[in-house]
This record gives C-alpha cells, sequence and structure tokens, in this order.
C-alpha cells in the first residue's frame, strides 16, 4: 500500500505510475506476440479477423470494467480516510458483482458473437475465424474480469507493483503458449485465444490466492462475503458514467470498423496493426491518468484539495513528454514494426499512413486524459463520459464517414484526433469551472481546501 497524500507530488505520481505502465507493457506485448504470430503464421486474413474482433469484445466488458473503475475511486477515497471497515466490504462488493456480471458476458458473447460480427459488415471470408476466436476469448472472459478487479483494487490502495508481477508471469506465459498452440499444435486462430484466456486464468487465481493470504486489507471469505448494496449503488453512480462512455467508446469503434471494413481486406488488416502499434505509444498516456486519478481520489478523501493543482500540472508535464518522445519513435521506426506483422507491402503502406496521421496528436491525447484522470478521481464521472460520448459521436464516426467518401481511408484517420482535440478542450474548460470538487464519495465539514484546488 502506498499513501499518496504526503511527500513529493510529482515523484509519488511518477513512482505509481511507473509500474502499471511496465505491466500494461508487458500485457500490450503479448497482444502484439499474437499478432506477429498470426500475421506470419495464419496470414493477413487471420489478422484482420483478430482486429475485426476486439470492438465487440469492448462493448461487452465495458460496461462491467466500468462499474469496477468505480469501485476502484471508493476504495481510494475510502483508504485516503482511513476508513478501512468500508475500504474491505467495497472490495468483498466488487468481487461478487464481478463474478455474476460475468458469467452474463460470457452468454452474451457465445451466443451473439457471429451475429454482432455481421452487423459491422465485416467481409464474409473473415466471419468464421473471427468467430471462432470471439467464442474463445469469452468462454474465459470470468478470468479477464478478475484480475482487472484485483488490480483495480490494489490500485486504489496505493500499491501498483504488486499486479505487475502476476501481470509480467501472465505475459510471458501467453507468449509461450501462443508459440506453442500455434505453430506446434496448429490449432489456428482458437489457439491464440485460448492462450490468452489461459495466461489471464493463471494470473487471476495465483494473483487472488496469493493477496488474500498476504495483504492487510485484502482478505476474502467465500464463504461469508460481506456485500454491500449502498456500496454497490454507489459504485454504480460513479462508475456507471465511466462504463457508459467506454460502452459508447466500443459501439464507435465497432462503428468505425463498420467504415473500415468497406475498403477490404487491406485496410482492415492494416488498421488491426497499427492500432495494436498504438495502444503502446497511448498506454503512457493512460497509466498518467489512472496514476492521477489515484492520486486525486486519496488526497480528496484526506481533505488535502491544495495538492491536486501540483499533481494535475506534474502528471500533464510528464505525459507530455513521454507523448513528445513516442512521436518521434513512431515517425523513425513505424515502417519497421510494421513489417514484424506482415510482409505485405499494402498493408504496410497503409498502416504506416495512419500511424503518421494520429502520431502527430499523442500530445492532446495525454492532455484530455490527464484531466479525465483528475475528473474521475474526484468522482466526477460524467462528465469525462460525456466529452468522449460528443468527441466520438458528433466528431470522429461522422467526420470519417464523411471524409472516407472523399478521401478514401485517409479520411477515417484524420477524423481520430480531430475528436482527440474537441475532448481536450471540453476537458480543460470543466476542469476551470471547479464544478468536479462538489462530486467526493467522502464529504468534510470544512471547505477550506477545497476553494485552493483551482
Amino acid at each position: 500500500m502506498k499513501d499518496l497524500t504526503e511527500g513529493n507530488v510529482a515523484k509519488l505520481i511518477f513512482q505509481f505510475t511507473l509500474p502499471m505502465l511496465i505491466g500494461n507493457i508487458f500485457q500490450q506485448t503479448y497482444n502484439i506476440v499474437d499478432s506477429v504470430i498470426v500475421g506470419n503464421y495464419l496470414g493477413k486474413q487471420a489478422l484482420a479477423a483478430v482486429g475485426a474482433s476486439f470492438p465487440i469484445i469492448f462493448i461487452l466488458i465495458s460496461l462491467v470494467i466500468g462499474v469496477a473503475s468505480g469501485m476502484n475511486i471508493i476504495v481510494a477515497q475510502y483508504f485516503g480516510a482511513k476508513d478501512i471497515e468500508k475500504v474491505r466490504r467495497t472490495i468483498d462488493t466488487m468481487y461478487i458483482f464481478i463474478f455474476t456480471a460475468s458469467l452474463i458476458v460470457t452468454v452474451v458473447g457465445i451466443y451473439f458473437s457471429e451475429s454482432m460480427l455481421r452487423m459491422t459488415r465485416l467481409p464474409e471470408e473473415l466471419i468464421p475465424t473471427a468467430t471462432i476466436y470471439l467464442q474463445v476469448y469469452f468462454a474465459g472472459v470470468i478470468f479477464l474480469f478478475g484480475f482487472n478487479a484485483t488490480s483495480a483494487v490494489l490500485r486504489g490502495l496505493g500499491d501498483s507493483k504488486t499486479p505487475l508481477y502476476f501481470l509480467i508471469i501472465a505475459s510471458l506465459a501467453n507468449i509461450v503458449l501462443v508459440i506453442l498452440f500455434v505453430t506446434v499444435l496448429k490449432w489456428g486462430i482458437a489457439g491464440a485465444a485460448a492462450a490468452t484466456v489461459i495466461a489471464e486464468g493463471g494470473a487471476f487465481i495465483t494473483g487472488a490466492w496469493y493477496l488474500n493470504r498476504t495483504h492487510p486489507i485484502i482478505n476474502l471469505s467465500w464463504r461469508k462475503p460481506d456485500f454491500d448494496w449502498d456500496i454497490l449503488r454507489l459504485s454504480v453512480r460513479i462508475g456507471l458514467p465511466s462504463g457508459i462512455q467506454q460502452t459508447l467508446f466500443s459501439l464507435g469503434m465497432m462503428a468505425l470498423m463498420w467504415i473500415v471494413n468497406r475498403f477490404g481486406t487491406n485496410v482492415i488488416a492494416a488498421f488491426s496493426v497499427a492500432g495494436r502499434i498504438e495502444s503502446l505509444a497511448i498506454m503512457p498516456a493512460m497509466n498518467f491518468s489512472m496514476a492521477l486519478a489515484t492520486f486525486t481520489g486519496q488526497n480528496i478523501g484526506a481533505n488535502k484539495y491544495a495538492r491536486l493543482q501540483s499533481g494535475l500540472k506534474s502528471t500533464l508535464a510528464m505525459s507530455a513528454v513521454t507523448s513528445v518522445i513516442l512521436t518521434l519513435v513512431i515517425v523513425i521506426f513505424s515502417q519497421y514494426v510494421m513489417r514484424l506483422f506482415t510482409s505485405d507491402m499494402e498493408v504496410i503502406r497503409i498502416g504506416q499512413e495512419y500511424l503518421m496521421i494520429t502520431c502527430s496528436f499523442y500530445v492532446v491525447f495525454s492532455t484530455l486524459f490527464t484531466f479525465n484522470g483528475l475528473l474521475r478521481g474526484a468522482g466526477d464521472t460524467w462528465i469525462p463520459m460525456l466529452v468522449s460520448l460528443f468527441s466520438l459521436w458528433l466528431f470522429r464516426i461522422p467526420l470519417a464517414y464523411f471524409f472516407s467518401q472523399h478521401f478514401g481511408e485517409k479520411g477515417i484517420w484524420w477524423a481520430i484526433p480531430i475528436g482527440w482535440s474537441f475532448g481536450a478542450i471540453v476537458s480543460f474548460f470543466y476542469y476551470k469551472t471547479g464544478k468536479w470538487k462538489t462530486k467526493a464519495v467522502v464529504k468534510h465539514t470544512t471547505a477550506e481546501a477545497i476553494s485552493d484546488a483551482v
């Protein structure tokens, strides 16, 4: 556990971010290895099928992950207020919710996979492969939810290191398994999905077992869990906007895939590969945002509002510098990285075109996520949801459709940073209003410190 209410602000946020970033790099690395193996051993059609599957996966898991993130904020604020009993009750409630939700998502995901793929107008020759991938993936979604819930709880407690260790083990296991299943046992696309499920399952089961016996706060009782309806309702109130935001984002990605799919297998495969590369590039901004959310939650819980402005400025600076560096890396090395996934020169050309356009706006993306991280940590999660809703559905999707009619697939790529820019501007102006300071879970009798957090 780490108390983020005392000490050097920039140092605390950086130290808290680093383990999450390393863990997510490992996680994205094994996703990238999956794509490299699929692209080189199963071909660009299989690569395109996997890429087309992810918007559907995100649609079905987003709402659950969003509610869980609400519990993360509650854990952080209760922990900042030193109310350990409510921290424990929140953790128990989270796990019960996650287990129930995972059963529903599994059934829906397996049964409706093919129908949802057809809704995206995926080329007919890709549907059987993508359906198999989705069905295997959803069969093990309880492990994904379980591990993410455990990680969210630990981050709320200020512990971002412990999940890293289990994530590294899972990443290495996934790499070994996907090579074994696809290249040796010849299980095809099902083998790639099975490798991910088994690796996540191992990480969740081992992590939950270990933490339940060694962590001073986490003490789960499977026989007598302490479920609290009030905490669940509070988590839904805080986390539902984030879940709706992620769901709308996933639906937006599905709509974007509907536009992309019109251009055929080469563009679909390029979009899939470039998206995997970009997921690594934007990961630091997302992790800085998560660290700022926990920092904000703990300091609001401790009634130390004056530290929030320093936390925001430090996060903006660190995130911006990292984004500039990664932009330069993409500009220099994007073509070489694309070659790892496929030898098809047309796919490489289109993917590099995508990356050259979007990487120029990574600083804008990091700014958007930094402001949203502070708002979420304060418990004001509706505004980030609305910002994402408008930037996606009023800008990115309509512009992607309109531009694609006149400029081809390049028009789709330009619509993405335009949406980021709108979101960053709106989030900044809302932050300046100061209304987010009234949304805390833990209420204090004095508001002297609040007035300093502008």
